[in-house]
């Protein structure tokens, strides 16, 4: 476990892939229990520690997720997400290489429990939400290209879906179409980057995580595929 910031009232841990936020039915250790732990041992706390967890991301997904230290700044922190925010920045490597570059993908979601996929739709239909993202080229091979994804709307596998439904799917996202599972069972999807204002002091919070390094395509500024 990776911590990339702290202060008295909120932690941000860099989520390795594959590694689950919340406990599951898999019994593994989470993401939420470690940052427990690690508050317990660091200030030696004993009995009860306090760590609420804001939000989550997906058990393939790398990246950033917000804990909160104290009930206050959970509280606020739940309303901000509610509101929109806190603002989201994601990095992925996908299929193909979009075309335009840079544009806006609107449609409506639904969700199927038993399969545990989210399905895109054009059209709004009972039980369907809305999901915008914006996406941007940033670096592109002959195969495969990194976008960076902006997410307007946070619904259930929303990046995962949506870019699937414009024929690019995420390397790796067997469930969203993808050629070939990642050796680790992780998908190239990243929570990169974190802006939000902290929920009790005031200031500008502005994170973002260490570049992944089992592919080629997530140092953009250095192409080399």
């Amino acid at each position: 476990m990776e911590i990339v910031y702290e202060d008295n009232h909120i932690i941000i841990a860099n989520k390795a892939p594959c590694e689950i936020v919340q406990g599951d039915k898999t019994g593994d250790t989470p993401l939420l229990e470690m940052v427990r732990e690690y508050i317990r041992e660091k200030y030696n706390k004993p009995g009860n520690v306090f760590c609420g967890l804001v939000h989550r991301i997906d058990r393939p997904v790398a990246g950033l997720v917000i804990f909160a230290k104290t009930s206050k700044a959970l509280t606020r922190l739940n309303e901000m997400i509610r509101r929109g925010l806190i603002h989201k920045t994601y990095r992925a490597i996908v299929q193909g290489v979009p075309n335009p570059p840079e544009g806006r993908i609107e449609s409506f979601l639904t969700s199927n429990q038993r399969t545990n996929k989210s399905y895109v739709s054009p059209k709004p239909s009972e039980g369907a939400k809305q999901a915008i993202l914006d996406y941007k080229l940033l670096n592109a091979g002959e195969r495969y290209s990194l976008l960076e994804v902006n997410l307007l709307t946070g619904r259930k596998h929303q990046i995962r879906a949506q870019l699937s439904s414009i024929g690019h799917p995420i390397v790796g996202d067997l469930k969203y179409g993808a050629r070939r599972s990642n050796p680790d069972g992780s998908i190239s999807l990243q929570a990169y980057r974190l802006h939000f204002t902290h929920p009790v002091s005031g200031k500008e919070i502005d994170i973002t995580a260490p570049a992944l390094k089992n592919h080629p395509l997530w140092n953009f500024e250095n192409p080399s595929c």
